[in-house]
């Protein structure tokens, strides 16, 4: 029976490295995010406005006037 597979075998320590932001750990089977990664999912988010946008109440989107009582 393979050591990975025994689960009486005391688990084994991952492997770790020390970066700039301090030490990681190394995981089997994750890679790190890439630089292509994060720009993909900024390219993908919804665009935000740059500024302060006004309300569309006016003609098709106007909420008041579906209140009124009459059209004349």
């Amino acid at each position: 029976m393979s050591r990975a597979n025994d689960p009486s075998a005391p688990p084994r320590a991952f492997e770790a490295e020390d970066t700039e932001a301090g030490a990681q750990t190394l995981v089997p089977g994750v890679a790190p995010v890439t630089l292509g990664e994060r720009l993909g999912l900024l390219a993908n988010a919804p665009l935000l406005p740059r500024k302060g946008q006004r309300p569309a109440n006016h003609g098709l989107f106007d909420t008041n006037a579906r209140n009124q009582l009459e059209m004349f």
